[in-house]
């Protein structure tokens, strides 16, 4: 059974001396691969506290490098130390403007530089009222593969996050997640067999309280943890209901 990936997401949070206390609560846990994104200005201190676990971003530019004021370059990460990078979150779509094709260039530029890339999909409560939230992921993905091709499918991570459950308190039921889930995978492999292997993550309202029956799903294979990881203790203790789950 392949180690479950629990990704903290900090999102536009965090100051110099309060990231040092929780950098530090934060460590490896045996049987799951443990990692957190931060903003960008505190990727190098991130890279520097962490033990175990590996540090990561929370979006990444599509150009390598030129004329792009603002802009952080694939490139740029790596040589911070970063390994995973988050792309095509709901609210870099939402708010930001990213549509499916950019994300699939941030995907390509993240692998590129040997990134790997945690690409997000999910369906609006709109969507999955009308009996399209499959469809959605599906369109998602297949604007990322339309770019990088179905032989670079199995070096990404997948993150399903239903936007309606994103900070609202409300997970999506397991048995939702299931289905979505094996979907996905099944997505991925008829596009190619190693793909069939990529960990599909959950996000959406995961917290210390529910983690152990989310990551006991079928199929689900970690999480992507927004305001819980901002709490070492919760977060940790969403770790370690991976580590639960997987056997360890």
């Amino acid at each position: 059974m392949a180690q479950k990936l629990v990704v903290g997401n900090w999102k536009l949070n965090g100051e110099l001396a309060a990231n040092e206390a929780l950098l530090g609560a934060i460590g490896a846990v045996a049987g799951v691969e443990v990692a957190v994104c931060v903003p960008f200005p505190y990727l190098a201190q991130a890279a520097a506290r962490l033990r175990g676990v590996a540090p990561g971003a929370q979006t990444v530019s599509e150009f390598q490098s030129g004329a792009y004021t603002g802009e952080v370059s694939a490139e740029m990460l790596a040589d911070l130390g970063c390994r995973y990078v988050i792309v095509g979150h709901s609210e870099r779509r939402a708010l930001f403007g990213e549509d499916d094709a950019t994300v699939g260039r941030k995907t390509a530029a993240a692998l590129r530089a040997g990134l790997a890339p945690i690409v997000c999909v999910g369906e609006s409560l709109a969507e999955r009222e009308a009996g399209r939230a499959l469809e959605v992921v599906e369109r998602q993905l297949g604007a990322v593969l339309a770019i990088i091709g179905a032989r670079m499918l199995a070096r990404l991570a997948v993150a399903y996050e239903p936007v309606w459950a994103i900070g609202a308190g409300r997970a999506a039921g397991v048995e939702e997640i299931r289905r979505m889930h094996a979907g996905i995978r099944r997505w991925l492999g008829e596009r190619d067999a190693a793909a069939a292997s990529v960990r599909v993550l959950y996000g959406g309202s995961v917290k210390a309280d529910n983690a152990t029956a989310l990551f006991a799903a079928p199929g689900v294979d970690g999480g992507l943890i927004g305001g819980a990881s901002l709490v070492a203790d919760d977060f940790m203790s969403i770790c370690r209901a991976a580590a639960v789950a997987n056997g360890a």
